[in-house]
């Protein structure tokens, strides 16, 4: 069988691989689980009075990417790639974390999973960019969940967050 090196694919191998073994493939659309997944976010709320946003951006990565458990094969390319898990209810508890950070981004941000080897919490905002949340710090991954996904999984440093 032929294949054509040249045509573009939306992940480079590597990410491309760790997705489809996580079970991901192009078109994976499961808006009913998104959906249980919002309401569960919507209708929690804090001790304190905190609540999640849900918008947009956020249904549609759970819908693609939701439930997802990703692991990385090989050596990152300047840290080790991140094994996630795709379940914004890892961010249940976190409404008020996730809340102060969007008021310092000027957006809001809602959870979109975890790295579960660190435990850092992975946020999406309205607009699509993705955050990790760890006790070192918040740290920008990318402008879209694909950018984001893909330096996660090949191991880039993200860019430290700097905010105040």
């Amino acid at each position: 069988m032929h294949t054509d090196r040249t045509s573009t694919t939306r992940f480079a191998v590597q990410v491309d691989a760790a997705l489809r073994a996580a079970g991901w493939q192009p078109g994976r659309w499961d808006i009913k689980q998104a959906e249980i997944w919002a309401d569960a976010l919507r209708d929690h709320v804090s001790p304190a009075g905190h609540r999640h946003t849900v918008f947009p951006a956020a249904v549609e990565a759970w819908a693609e990417f939701g439930g997802l458990h990703i692991t990385p094969t090989g050596p990152g390319r300047q840290v080790a790639p991140a094994t996630l898990h795709l379940d914004p209810l890892h961010g249940l508890h976190m409404a008020r974390t996730l809340g102060d950070l969007g008021r310092a981004l000027g957006t809001e941000v809602c959870p979109l999973g975890a790295e579960t080897d660190s435990q850092a919490l992975l946020a999406i905002d309205t607009e699509g960019r993705v955050y990790t949340l760890d006790h070192t710090g918040d740290w920008y991954l990318g402008p879209d969940i694909d950018q984001a996904l893909s330096a996660l999984i090949a191991g880039t440093t993200p860019t430290r967050l700097t905010t105040g």
